[in-house]
C-alpha cells in the first residue's frame, strides 16, 4: 500500500509538468514575458518531472524504501502553487507579497522534497549500496559513482530555491546574478546533473549496453562545478568560461555516452529517441554558451540558449524516458502508440531547430511557427501520458 501511494503521487508529479509543457509552448507562441516562460519551463515542466521520479527512482537506486511515504502528497501542491505563482507575478499587477508567497510556497515544496529522500539515505550518502543484483554486478563501480553525485543535486536544489526567495523577496543572494542565477543553479545543478547521474544508472538498463566508464568519470565531476561557476560569475570574467568550459565537457561527454549507447543498443524503441535528439540540442545549447564566454553575445543567442537547452537537452529528455517508463504502445484510447509519441518528438525537435535557427537569423515570423509545432508536440505528449495514466491507474 506504502508503495502503490509513492508511485500514485509520484505520477501525478509527472502529469502535472505534462501539463506544465503545454503552458510553457502556449506562452512562448503567445510572447508572455520572459520570466513567465522560463518559470514554466523549468520551475513547472522540468522540475516536478524531475521530483515526481526522483520519488520513485532515488530511494531504489540506494538501496532503500522512501522514508516519507506521504512526501510527494505533500509536495505537490506546494510545488505547483508556488510554479503557478511565480509564472503568473510577471504578468500581472500583484504585490509584491503574492510573488514572495509563491516563491517561499514553491521553496517549501522542494525543501520537503529534499528532506524526505534526504533522511531516506542518510545513513547511505555516498550511494555505495546501490541495489545492484548480481545480474548487474559489473555496473556496480558506475553505479556507485552515479550515486555519490545525487546528494550534490540535492544541494543545489536547496541552494536554487533560497536564490528563488531571496530575488524575489529582496534578501541577500547566493550568486549575486538576480533570476539567472537561480535558473542556472536550477536547471544544470538539478536538471541536468540529475540527468547525467540517473541517466547513467537508467539508460545503459533501457538500452542493454555499457556506457564508456572514462567518459563517465568525466562527465559527473565537470557536471558538478560548472553550474556553481556559471550561476556565480555570469556574463563574463574567467570564471564564467571555466565555468561554461565544464558545462560544455559534460554535456558533449554525455552525448558521447549517450550516443554509444544508442550506437551499441540491439534495441530501438521510441523512447530512446528522446535522448538521443536532446543530447544533440545540448551540444548546441552549449557551443552558444561557450561563445557568450569567449566571443560574446549574438542576436537572439541568448533566447536561443535556453531553449535549446531547456526544452531540447532537458525537455527531449524528458520526454522520451517518459515514454520509456509509460509506453504509450500499451494504451488502447484514440492515437494510443508510438506513432503518436514519435510525431510528438518529432514536433518538439523540429519545432526547437526552427525557432533556434529563426532566433539566430531574425526571423521572427519563422521562429513563431517553430513555437507552433513545439506547442503540437507538447500537447500530443501531455495527451499520450495523461490518456495513459486514465486508462491504466483511473483516479488513482
Amino acid at each position: 500500500m506504502t508503495a502503490e501511494r509513492v508511485s500514485r503521487w509520484a505520477r501525478r508529479h509527472v502529469a502535472v509538468g505534462a501539463l506544465f509543457l503545454v503552458a510553457w509552448q502556449l506562452a512562448a507562441l503567445f510572447g508572455a514575458p520572459h520570466r513567465t516562460a522560463v518559470t514554466l519551463g523549468l520551475y513547472g515542466f522540468v522540475l516536478h518531472t524531475v521530483v515526481g521520479k526522483g520519488y520513485a527512482l532515488v530511494p531504489a537506486y540506494f538501496d532503500r524504501s522512501l522514508a516519507l511515504p506521504r512526501a510527494p502528497a505533500a509536495t505537490l501542491p506546494l510545488l505547483t502553487l508556488g510554479a503557478v505563482g511565480l509564472a503568473v507575478a510577471p504578468t500581472a499587477p500583484l504585490p509584491r507579497a503574492a510573488a514572495v508567497a509563491g516563491a517561499v510556497c514553491w521553496a517549501l515544496g522542494a525543501v520537503g522534497f529534499v528532506a524526505a529522500l534526504g533522511w531516506t539515505v542518510r545513513d547511505n550518502l555516498s550511494g555505495a549500496e546501490t541495489g545492484t543484483g548480481e545480474a548487474n554486478a559489473e555496473r556496480r563501480r558506475i553505479d556507485r559513482l552515479a550515486n555519490a553525485f545525487v546528494p550534490v543535486v540535492f544541494a543545489y536544489l536547496l541552494a536554487g530555491a533560497y536564490e528563488t526567495v531571496a530575488v524575489t523577496a529582496g534578501f541577500p543572494t547566493l550568486a549575486g546574478r538576480g533570476a539567472a542565477g537561480a535558473t542556472h543553479l536550477l536547471a544544470a545543478g538539478v536538471g541536468a546533473l540529475l540527468v547525467f547521474a540517473v541517466g547513467f544508472r537508467l539508460l545503459p538498463r533501457f538500452l542493454v549496453a555499457s556506457p564508456p566508464a572514462p567518459l563517465v568519470a568525466v562527465v559527473l565531476p565537470a557536471g558538478a562545478v560548472g553550474p556553481a561557476l556559471v550561476a556565480g560569475a555570469l556574463w563574463g570574467g574567467v570564471w564564467f568560461r571555466a565555468g561554461a568550459v565544464a558545462e560544455s565537457v559534460a554535456v558533449l561527454g554525455f552525448a558521447l555516452v549517450f550516443v554509444a549507447l544508442f550506437r551499441r543498443s540491439p534495441r530501438r524503441r521510441v523512447g530512446f529517441y528522446g535522448p538521443l535528439l536532446g543530447v544533440l540540442a545540448g551540444v548546441a545549447g552549449v557551443a552558444l554558451g561557450l561563445h557568450f564566454a569567449f566571443v560574446g553575445a549574438v542576436p537572439g543567442g541568448p533566447l536561443a540558449h535556453y531553449r535549446l537547452n531547456l526544452l531540447g537537452f532537458l525537455g527531449l529528455t524528458i520526454v522520451g524516458v517518459a515514454y520509456q517508463f509509460y509506453p504509450p504502445a500499451v494504451g488502447t484510447f484514440p492515437g494510443a502508440g508510438d506513432r503518436t509519441a514519435l510525431a510528438s518528438l518529432g514536433c518538439l525537435a523540429t519545432g526547437l531547430g526552427v525557432e533556434a535557427a529563426a532566433l539566430l537569423a531574425g526571423i521572427a515570423p519563422l521562429a513563431a511557427v517553430g513555437r507552433l509545432a513545439a506547442l503540437a508536440g507538447a500537447g500530443l505528449y501531455a495527451y499520450l501520458l495523461l490518456g495513459l495514466f486514465r486508462e491504466r491507474y483511473g483516479t488513482r
